[in-house]
């Protein structure tokens, strides 16, 4: 590929050049367009069902603000300080989740990156525990940090130890040095976890991946991050195709590549510890969604981010409304309904190697 292909790809010629090449953008924006109708849509059902049977007129008249009916007090109070909050958080955290595996899949050209396989979810775990072991943490503001910490420094050592050698980074060894990593601090995570019966009662709750039982201040604490590692992604697709197309074609296109590496890990460790801190370890979000939209949009990540952003949020609301539904009376947490829904697409994607070249 000549340097001006790559720069077209890239994204860095005009806008028309641009056009002209990839044959236009009416059907990629359509698709995004529809996308978001589809997460409208998963909000809607995330607000409208759930293991209490609420009508769809007062859902709407609680929406407005206008319940003055003292027969549904109740049901205001379940949509409002119940439903509402869940609803936003799994938005947040599926932007957080969708990104993020997107990211970490663009920077390690490995189709099987997400911050489950890659050990990151099991560092921000590990953390956890051990802040609430050791410090006595038991509020959202307590555990981000440590979740944060946790999972930069999964991360950087999963990436150390499958980068190593002549041979460089291949989607093998670095599965390999998460499962690896993954399986060293799940085991801590679980010694700890075991020998205390008050840390076990808290982070028993929050371990399982699910967005009940979280309010408003849990959406409001992790809003900041999960914002900031969005803007910084969206930021990062040209940089990303650069990379792309190998080493030396990006230098020659005077691309900074240890400035994307960088920006990239700031936000994958902003948008995974974010996500995990308020939520739990949800897995394979950040698998599934990434191979969908590249099904869609192709590798460019100029698209594949935007619509990760999109599909990911959908995904995670549609599987808590499941878990809902399936288990009344009760409930499934989401991050059990995502396993359901995830450990197929990482056979596929093992057993292919990949489903659509990065």
């Amino acid at each position: 590929m000549t340097t001006r292909a790559a720069a077209v790809k890239a994204g860095y010629l005009p806008a028309a050049e641009r056009v002209k090449a990839r044959g236009g953008l009416t059907t990629r924006g359509l698709g995004l367009v529809v996308a978001v109708a589809v997460l409208v849509a998963a909000a809607a059902l995330s607000i409208a069902i759930g293991t209490k049977a609420i009508p769809l007129g007062t859902v709407w008249d609680a929406l407005d603000g206008r319940v003055t009916d003292p027969s549904h007090t109740d049901d205001l109070t379940i949509i409002q300080d119940l439903r509402i909050p869940r609803t936003l958080l799994g938005l947040a955290a599926g932007v957080a989740l969708g990104l993020a595996g997107a990211l970490m899949q663009a920077l390690t050209r490995n189709p099987l990156a997400d911050p489950g396989i890659l050990g990151i979810n099991a560092g921000a775990a590990a953390a956890v525990v051990l802040a609430i072991r050791v410090l006595g943490l038991a509020s959202l503001t307590g555990y981000i940090w440590f979740a944060f910490a946790g999972a930069a420094g999964a991360f950087v050592i999963v990436y150390l130890l499958g980068t190593r050698g002549r041979s460089g980074a291949s989607p093998e060894r670095l599965a390999l040095a998460g499962a690896a990593v993954g399986a060293a601090l799940l085991a801590i995570t679980n010694s700890v976890a075991l020998l205390d019966v008050t840390t076990f009662d808290r982070y028993r709750l929050w371990v399982v991946g699910g967005l009940a039982g979280r309010d408003m201040d849990v959406v409001l604490g992790v809003l900041p991050f999960i914002g900031a590692g969005t803007l910084l992604a969206l930021g990062l697709g040209p940089s990303l195709n650069v990379i792309a197309l190998g080493e030396d074609t990006a230098r020659a296109l005077g691309a900074n590549l240890g400035r994307t590496r960088v920006l990239s890990a700031i936000a994958i460790t902003l948008l995974c510890g974010g996500a995990t801190a308020a939520v739990g370890p949800i897995a394979f979000v950040g698998l599934a969604v990434p191979h969908l939209a590249r099904a869609l949009v192709g590798p460019d990540q100029r698209w594949l981010l935007p619509y990760s952003l999109v599909l990911a949020p959908a995904l995670l609301l549609l599987a808590d409304v499941a878990g809902r539904v399936v288990a009344r009376p009760g409930e499934l947490q989401a991050g059990l309904v995502t396993a359901f829904i995830g450990a197929p697409i990482f056979l596929a994607v093992i057993l292919r190697r990949r489903i659509v070249p990065l």
